[in-house]
């Protein structure tokens, strides 16, 4: 098969959790271009829907659906929508994560919720999908973490700023994610479905202090955050035939920060 054919998602389903988030419109956008039929799932189904709508102006297939990863049985109902709609699943992108501690002295009821979400909540989704995966003996999940879950905090970054990076909820929930990945990849594997985790690092925003941008930027090999464009080719590769002997990755996109 050529190369450009292996990378291609035509006939293939997406789904998603997130999409309207500075990563998850990169994700919906390499999915979609690749010609997957792709389904954007969160709570905010109304700004999940605006993305949905610009990529259907373009000819993309994208829906927006609602999904509440707190609930069992919200994952069940999006399952069964899109192998009614699509009649089967081919990709999972395990995007959306919930902000919902306050730092290291928030309440502890705060942590607990973070958990269930960002943490039964993968495990839910990922049984659910992967289930509707072995059936047809082919599939790729795609854990998103980040670099946060590689290393700890460098408060040097924030040196000559206002910002902070406190929060352990999601430097537990991101390294936990990592093995967790390792995990599915070995139970997965013997129904040829493969589980990779992208870890991403920091998406420079326009809001960014000019400082905190420097000093991040200066932590990396390449000398620069990450901009708009940069996981859209490791998702398609992922998500594509071009991977087809890759599984139980963590691959790491972050302009070389957890090389140094």
């Amino acid at each position: 098969m050529h190369v450009m054919e292996m990378l291609s998602l035509k006939g293939k389903v997406a789904v998603m959790t997130g999409g309207a988030g500075k990563y998850g419109r990169q994700i919906v956008a390499a999915l979609a271009e690749a010609g997957a039929d792709t389904y954007i799932a969160s709570r905010n189904v109304a700004e999940l829907e605006k993305v949905a709508a610009l990529h259907r102006e373009r000819g993309e297939q994208v829906t927006a659906l609602a999904l509440d990863l707190a609930d069992e049985a919200s994952v069940k109902a999006l399952r069964d929508v899109v192998l009614c709609r699509a009649g089967q699943v081919d990709v999972l992108v395990n995007n959306a994560v919930a902000r919902v501690t306050r730092g290291w002295d928030d309440c502890l009821e705060n942590f607990d919720r973070s958990w269930h979400i960002n943490a039964t909540g993968l495990h839910a989704i990922t049984r659910c999908f992967g289930e509707a995966m072995i059936e047809r003996k082919s599939g790729s999940i795609i854990n998103i973490g980040s670099m946060m879950g590689m290393v700890g905090v460098e408060q040097h970054n924030y040196d000559g700023t206002s910002m902070g990076g406190w929060s352990p909820d999601y430097f537990f929930h991101k390294g936990g994610m990592i093995n967790y990945t390792r995990f599915c990849g070995s139970y997965f594997g013997r129904f040829n479905v493969r589980c990779n985790c992208v870890s991403p690092g920091g998406l420079q925003q326009p809001d960014h202090q000019e400082r905190f941008v420097q000093n991040y930027s200066e932590r990396t090999q390449l000398g620069r955050m990450a901009g708009e464009t940069d996981l859209k080719g490791v998702i398609v590769f992922l998500a594509s035939d071009a991977s087809a002997y890759v599984t139980g990755a963590n691959i790491p996109v972050d302009g070389g920060y957890t090389a140094k």
